[in-house]
């Protein structure tokens, strides 16, 4: 039940697909003084090899269309749905989620970490999140200003930390397919695919290409053992930017809101450090993808923190930059 197949054994497990049964399960390990610890799909976590605890997980994969409002269809969709999955049946019902396919998951942790790809945030095309908060009880209602949602985080990862469980996402869909091609090799898509009406691509197209291109470089953890990508790509001050450049002028670097700031690729960090394709014990970093650890059978958690380690102190000593890891490490001795 993790994508990186660490052996990791929970004192409870159980699953929940309405609100009703989410709060009986949360008085539960509130009785028993359980922690309460939430899993999703299991693709953006580290677990400790003994969870102490109460382990809940949303099997609600309800889809269901809410009309129109202010010109996007609202469809709200349950927590424990596959997410590549839910991007594939979307566009049935409107656009924008395509460029997110095949991105391992749940419906439920895609507003937490706020997942993105090829130059499109999910927060761009989430109404609002619904779920129960664990301190005060209360059925809640997020609306997307209220996510907070930033580059990789959320609200739900910040005040909101491990008090929040989703329930459900509801999704603000354009009306109008208009393809979001800005990454390279999407671009490709408007000689790759015309039809007889003139047009360069169609959705399903889309979300095609997109599974080509993730599948070229990113391992399936269905035969790989791996959690996606590692770390964040790290931003970094102008000033730092600047001194980088100037010994590397080739790193890879894209422009961010925030002023005073660049965004540069963790992926060519790591592969500058001599990080791509090495391995340490049993886990190691990828030699398609330096941005993603592998593990073999067998690997402990303790081997994947070592290497994490061990990549994000040579980065630093290469180049002054601390990278931050994605994955959420939970080892159940906190609710």
């Amino acid at each position: 039940m993790n994508t990186m197949r660490l052996q990791s054994t929970a004192e409870a497990f159980a699953r929940f697909r309405s609100m009703a049964e989410l709060v009986e399960l949360v008085e539960l390990a509130e009785n028993k003084a359980w922690p309460l610890v939430v899993l999703g799909g299991g693709s953006n976590v580290l677990l400790s090899p003994r969870l102490e605890g109460l382990v809940i997980q949303s099997s609600n994969d309800s889809v269901t269309p809410l009309g129109l409002r202010n010109g996007r269809q609202l469809v709200k969709v349950g927590a424990g749905k596959n997410w590549h999955e839910w991007v594939c049946e979307s566009i049935a019902y409107g656009h924008g989620l395509e460029n997110l396919s095949l991105i391992p998951g749940s419906v439920g942790a895609s507003p937490i970490q706020n997942i993105g790809a090829y130059g499109v945030e999910v927060g761009e095309y989430i109404e609002s999140v619904i779920g129960y908060q664990v301190s005060t009880g209360q059925i809640r209602h997020l609306d997307r200003p209220d996510c907070r949602f930033g580059y990789r985080d959320s609200v739900f990862k910040r005040e909101l930390k491990n008090d929040f469980v989703v329930t459900s996402v509801i999704f603000a869909l354009k009306t109008e397919f208009i393809p979001e091609l800005s990454y390279g090799p999407l671009a490709s898509l408007k000689t790759d695919y015309p039809d007889t009406a003139g047009n360069c691509i169609t959705p399903d197209k889309l979300i095609a290409k997109v599974c080509e291109i993730r599948s070229s470089k990113l391992p399936d953890p269905g035969k790989i053992p791996n959690c996606g990508s590692f770390f964040k790509n790290p931003v970094v001050s102008r000033v730092l930017y600047k001194s980088i450049s100037g010994q590397f002028p080739a790193v890879p670097n894209y422009p961010v809101a925030s002023a005073g700031s660049v965004k540069l690729a963790a992926a060519w960090l790591i592969d500058q450090s001599g990080w791509k394709g090495k391995r340490l014990g049993k886990v190691g970093m990828h030699d398609q993808q330096a941005l993603v650890m592998t593990a073999d059978d067998g690997a402990t958690l303790d081997d994947v923190l070592a290497l994490r380690d061990a990549v994000r102190r040579s980065v630093f000593e290469r180049f002054g930059v601390e990278l931050e890891p994605e994955p959420v490490l939970v080892d159940g001795s906190a609710g």
